[in-house]
């Protein structure tokens, strides 16, 4: 009995290119996403012990950030940018950054927090959600078109900076208020910030992508220092400056969006380091110049 016989490739399907390292740190990201909404659900706000669940769960979706820091860079630093893995990044990110983020605050605030009016609760939390998948979509597309910059810096709010934002200040007030969250008044600070992140992620504020520093970028020796000690004081003191230091960083980020038109080019250039100049000044220091 003859096997049926596989239809043949179609251009497409044999043109279709899926890099194995940049699209395994994109499927990390997908598994800290699931794993953070598993632990939101095992989590039982009635007993003592649920805030250690409720951490986990921010931990796994700052390490989704991590991961999807590094899915991109590995694919600019091999060459191996693809319509896939921009494809397959998005619909990672809309578990790990919109969905679990938004189910986390919902189930440890919002749902308290209007008690009365569930439904608003229900909306605050989709319309972080929803703006989220809205921000990828469009970002897809303009990455799509010819000309594009949209590998230099961002429109709106990146949807990973927004849940880093949201899991390091929930992570900050429930080691600041430990088990006087459910009662305290911090807590109202959460239905804020999704709020204005659904907001600023389709906003046309522009963001840096920091994508033109890699490990070909150069620094200066105060600059090499100075990097060195603080991560080396990160390390030492992370279980006391973690939970400041996380905040900052990610609030520094969206400040910076609307500081940005409004400083020197100097001075952006100083922070954002444009690697496409550094390349240049390279060659043009290896390519002897032509003697007429």
């Amino acid at each position: 009995m003859a096997l049926p016989q596989q239809p043949p490739e179609t251009d497409a399907e044999s043109e279709l290119k899926i890099y194995f390292l940049p699209n395994l740190m994109t499927a990390g990201n997908l598994f800290c996403g699931f794993v953070a909404l598993t632990k939101i659900v095992q989590a039982d706000l009635s007993s003592p012990t649920w805030i250690y669940d409720i951490r986990a769960a921010l931990g796994f979706i700052l390490l989704a950030c991590i991961f999807d820091l590094l899915d991109g860079r590995m694919a600019r630093w091999g060459g191996h940018e693809s319509p896939f893995g921009r494809e397959f990044d998005s619909l990672a990110d809309i578990i790990s950054f919109g969905a679990a983020p938004a189910f986390l605050v919902h189930r440890i605030a919002l749902k308290d927090v209007f008690a009365g009016i569930p439904e608003l609760g229900w909306f605050i939390a989709s319309a972080y959600l929803i703006c989220g998948a809205l921000r990828l979509a469009r970002f897809n597309c303009l990455a799509a078109m010819p000309n594009s910059t949209a590998s230099k810096e961002f429109m709106g709010f990146p949807i990973p900076a927004a849940a880093g934002l949201v899991s390091s200040i929930t992570l900050f007030l429930l080691w600041f208020e430990e088990h006087e969250f459910q009662k305290g008044f911090w807590r109202y600070l959460l239905p804020a910030l999704m709020v204005f992140l659904s907001v600023m992620m389709v906003s046309k504020v522009r963001y840096p992508s920091f994508k033109s520093i890699n490990l070909k970028t150069r620094r200066n020796f105060t600059k090499t220092v100075i990097g060195v000690l603080v991560v080396g004081l990160i390390v030492v003191l992370r279980e006391k400056i973690l939970y400041w230091i996380l905040p900052l960083f990610f609030t520094s980020y969206l400040v910076y969006g609307f500081i940005r038109p409004h400083i020197s080019r100097k001075m952006i250039h100083e922070i954002e380091e444009d690697e496409d100049e550094d390349q240049d000044e390279a060659e043009g220091e290896a390519v002897p110049p032509v003697k007429p």
